[in-house]
């Protein structure tokens, strides 16, 4: 952790949700002034598309058919523990970007499916914004959470998490069910051994709980609504947090444990703004006195 130049992480796996938390807090940085780095998880995968491919292919020929990005030795992450440490030491480090499509290699100027070039942090930013699928990382090799002030994860039930990426991958990138189901079984193994450990070291996690029928995701036509879920938040450490606050300004809200929120799905981002704002502020306020 660093007091000077903090780092705030985002965690959660494919079809979870991180996307939302991110417009969330860029809405905060605008609104509070804040100038923030932003990297990406996908910018610290080891390969490209092509190189995956291959690489999946190899596993596959060994018989190991639990490789994938959710894996450890599919992601660059000492890189990704090394921008976290020299950015907390002089508030600069490396970044690159991962092209998911042409459009994107329209604007950066490399190939879909390709990485850009290293190249530094900007200069005199006040924070680190991480999203991805790692950044809380702790085992016998690597400690983001060591480094990291602030961390987020981000947790929907298996089932809706399971809908969301149906849907994403159909929808967005025209993958057919079955292609996306055989991804969901290929990811089970590293997502129980490399991304539920990380919901352990996380300091808020944001789980919804959808309130109507998913008990088959590979069929359900529809995402369930954010109306037809819950949502449950739950802090590591909740001395400062003002829950009778929190359960005033967002209506049917209720308390589950001494360390957990229940709020209407509906209110989710409202939730966000109010818990993350002081955070965020606090985070602030120290690095311009240290």
């Amino acid at each position: 952790m660093s007091k000077k130049h903090p780092i705030i992480s985002v965690t959660g796996s494919s079809g979870a949700g991180t996307s939302t938390v991110k417009d969330t807090f860029e809405q905060i940085f605008r609104r509070e002034g804040v100038t923030a780095a932003t990297i990406e998880g996908d910018a610290f995968h080891k390969y490209d598309r092509a190189a995956m491919k291959e690489q999946l292919d190899q596993h596959y020929a060994k018989g190991d058919h639990t490789f994938s990005h959710f894996s450890y030795e599919a992601n660059a992450l000492e890189e990704l523990e090394a921008v976290f440490k020299a950015y907390g030491k002089t508030g600069t480090g490396k970044k690159r970007y991962y092209v998911h499509n042409d459009e994107e290699g329209a604007k950066l100027g490399a190939a879909s499916g390709t990485f850009t070039d290293w190249e530094d942090i900007e200069k005199g930013t006040d924070l680190l914004f991480y999203e991805g699928l790692h950044g809380a990382v702790k085992n016998d090799k690597i400690n983001l959470p060591k480094y990291a002030d602030l961390k987020i994860g981000v947790v929907p039930v298996v089932n809706l998490e399971w809908i969301q990426k149906i849907h994403r991958d159909k929808h967005q990138r025209g993958y057919t069910t079955e292609a996306v189901t055989d991804v969901i079984l290929r990811r089970m193994h590293a997502y129980v051994h490399c991304i539920m450990p990380q919901f352990t070291e996380t300091d808020i996690n944001f789980q919804r709980v959808p309130i109507v029928d998913t008990s088959n995701p590979m069929i359900s036509r529809w995402i369930p609504t954010a109306d037809e879920s819950l949502v449950v938040i739950r802090f590591k450490d909740p001395r400062g947090i003002d829950f009778p606050y929190l359960q005033s300004m967002i209506h049917d809200s209720f308390m589950s444990r001494a360390n957990s929120i229940v709020v209407p799905g509906g209110k989710m981002e409202l939730a966000m703004q109010l818990i993350f704002t002081p955070l965020v502020e606090r985070l602030i306020s120290e690095s311009k006195r240290a």
